[in-house]
Formats: C-alpha cells, structure tokens, sequence
C-alpha cells in the first residue's frame, strides 16, 4: 500500500503543475481577447463601407470585370482554410477543417476539383499527415495576424484566380474561417470571395425614395481595378481577425474547463491517497496487535 500512496502522490504533483499550466494559458488568452475583439470590432465599419462600394460600383456600373465574373474555362476551386497555430483551443480548429472538408465534398460533387490554400499549424499538419497537397499555407501570429499576412495571403489568391487555366487559374475562390459572435458563441463561416457577390449590407429602396445616380471617374473599369482587389485584402484580414478572437475565446474556454478538470483529479487522488494511508495504519496496527497477542499466548 505505500506504493499505492507514493503513484497518488506522484499523479498529484503532477497534475498541480498541469493545472498551473492551464490557469497560466487562460490568462493570457483572457488578457488577449479584449484587445482582438476590439480589432474585430473596429475593422467591421471599413469592411461594410468597402462591401457598400464595391455594391454600387457592381450594381450600377454595366461593365465585365475578371473578379466579377464567372469563368468557365477551369473547374479548379480555390478554399482557404483558416485555423490555429497552437492547440488546447477545445474544438476550434477541428471544427474549420470538418467544414472544410465538408465544403470540399459538396464542391467535388458538382464535378469540381479542389485546390487548398492553409492559414495555421493545425490545419498544416492535418493536411500533411493526410498526404492532402496544398498549394500556399502561411504559419505564425494566428491570434495576432498583421495587414502584412492578409497582404500576402490575398495576392497569392488573386494571383490564382486571374492566371489561365493553362497555368492553374481557379474559378472560385471560397473562404472558411470561424466568426466570432461573442466570449461563448463561435461559428464556422463558409463564404464565396471570387467570383464577387456582393449581396451584404443591401438597403433596398423605400417607396417614393430617388436612388442616387452614380458617375465614377475616371471610369467604372479603373473604379473596380481599384476597389476589387482591396476589397478582398479587407474581407480576408476581417476574415483572420474574427478567427484570432475565436481562438482566443475558445483557448480561454477550453484551459478553464481543463483547470476545473484538474481540480476535480487533485480531490480525487487526495482522497485515494488517504484512503491507501488509512489502509497502511490499519494493516500495521492489526499487525501489531496479532504479534502482541502471540507473544501473550507463549
């Protein structure tokens, strides 16, 4: 029974440093998630004015734009799949990939073939041990991510989408991120960039109100060459913004309930450990009394 007692208290020395590891990346998670919610929150507006642009540019402006219009000379998709640098984020990156993946069937279903752009070590490393080809994948900062990695990431993808076919263009370039909704609620988002919809953020007009007439100068072409291509910069650094939040909140969730988990192990071998102690007192005790009682009876 003293082994019994010193595997308790081994298992409980070291689950107080696990516990002490968890309370430590709740707390930096915890101090973090302000400062990326208030980026989520202050890149929102830009977003929207961009997006409202972009609509009127689009809707009022008779023109054929590449980023505007669907190709039919390749069937090759382009998915972006943003996740998570570090694990003990809970379910957060598992939950991108799954609607990444599931993306990936409803695509290759229409007869389409999928080519995957990666953002994070998470998905790097389910991709690679899957022997999944990727074409570009971007690593580091992904609960901190820069306008320099939303820079680089959104000009490899308009480079995709504007080569020929002859030289792996794609047809359409899809997005999958989480979106944060608040501290508890964080849902995988599936959305299409190229070729562009813009259907958000549409006031429709009030009976009896005159539309605003557009004129863009120098031309509706240039206007677009313009805003498109910034257009996407800012939807996918939106994009990597609400998905370091949601990291961030699931990591805080996810190390919260992983101390709790340790407090309850701590009880529980606190107690095993008594109990076995317990048992050692008795058993030397009644060995004890048996031999007392042997020599009485000699």
């Amino acid at each position: 029974m003293a082994g019994s007692q010193r595997v308790y208290k081994a298992r409980i020395k070291s689950t107080q440093s696990l516990k002490k590891i968890f309370r430590a990346m709740e707390l930096i998670a915890a101090s973090r998630i302000g400062k990326a919610r208030d980026r989520v929150t202050d890149s929102t507006p830009y977003t929207r004015a961009i997006t409202r642009a972009v609509s009127a540019v689009a809707t009022h402006a008779s023109v054929r734009h590449p980023l505007t219009t669907e190709r039919d000379d390749t069937n090759e998709v382009a998915i972006l799949v943003v996740a998570a640098d570090r694990g003990m984020a809970g379910a957060y990156s598992a939950s991108v990939i799954r609607e990444a993946e599931r993306l990936a069937t409803h695509l290759e279903s229409q007869g389409k073939s999928v080519r995957f752009y990666v953002s994070g070590r998470r998905a790097v490393s389910y991709f690679a041990f899957r022997g999944r080809d990727v074409a570009a994948q971007w690593t580091g900062g992904s609960d901190a991510p820069t306008t320099e990695q939303a820079e680089a990431i959104a000009t490899t993808l308009l480079e995709a989408f504007r080569a020929p076919a002859d030289q792996g263009g794609v047809a359409e370039l899809h997005v999958v991120y989480t979106q944060f909704v608040n501290m508890v609620t964080q849902n995988p988002r599936v959305i299409r960039l190229l070729p562009l919809e813009v259907v958000e953020d549409v006031v429709p007009a009030e009976e009896g109100e005159i539309l605003p007439v557009y004129d863009f100068a120098p031309s509706a072409d240039a206007v677009l060459d313009a805003l498109l291509p910034r257009y996407v910069r800012t939807r996918i650094y939106n994009c990597l913004l609400q998905s370091a939040a949601s990291e961030l909140a699931a990591r805080q969730r996810a190390m919260h309930t992983a101390t709790e988990n340790a407090e309850d192990l701590i009880r529980t071998y606190t107690r095993l450990a008594n109990q076995a102690r317990q048992a050692d007192i008795t058993q030397e005790i009644s060995e004890i009394v048996s031999g007392a009682d042997a020599l009485a009876a000699s």
